[in-house]
């Protein structure tokens, strides 16, 4: 037994599971308000705020920004881009908008599918916690 050693599960059985990924290929239904050949970008099911919209890589490769290496920065890039496509969309960009990334369950990620929440429409407190 090597200790610290991480067994994941193959990633065809977590995109079987996860939620993200039955919505990215359609089977789960959600407003989509935006998608290209890298993300969709859907509206919360769970809004907490006026505007909340959910980026979410098609692919299911990273579980969380924890996992990103050198190679994702292209990905990272466009999700940033993306968010502030998004915001103008959604007509928030001029009054102000914030980009969440919850990284871990303590931060309150609860679907190990790294993804993006662009937050909008009213007045957002600092600090968020």
């Amino acid at each position: 037994m090597i200790i610290g050693l991480k067994i994941k599960e193959p990633m065809e059985n977590l995109e079987q599971s996860c939620i993200f990924c039955s919505i990215v290929a359609g089977d789960v239904p959600a407003e989509v308000v935006y998608h290209d050949e890298q993300v969709v970008a859907v509206k919360d099911a769970n809004p907490q705020a006026p505007v909340h919209v959910l980026l979410i890589p098609r692919e299911h490769n990273l579980e969380s920004l924890n996992d990103a290496s050198k190679l994702d920065v292209s990905l990272l890039g466009h999700l940033l881009y993306t968010a502030a496509k998004v915001a103008n969309q959604m007509d928030i960009a001029e009054s102000g908008y914030r980009v969440v990334i919850n990284n871990a369950e303590a931060a309150g990620q609860s679907v190990p599918h790294l993804h993006l929440h662009v937050l909008g429409g009213r007045h957002l407190a600092w600090p968020p916690g």
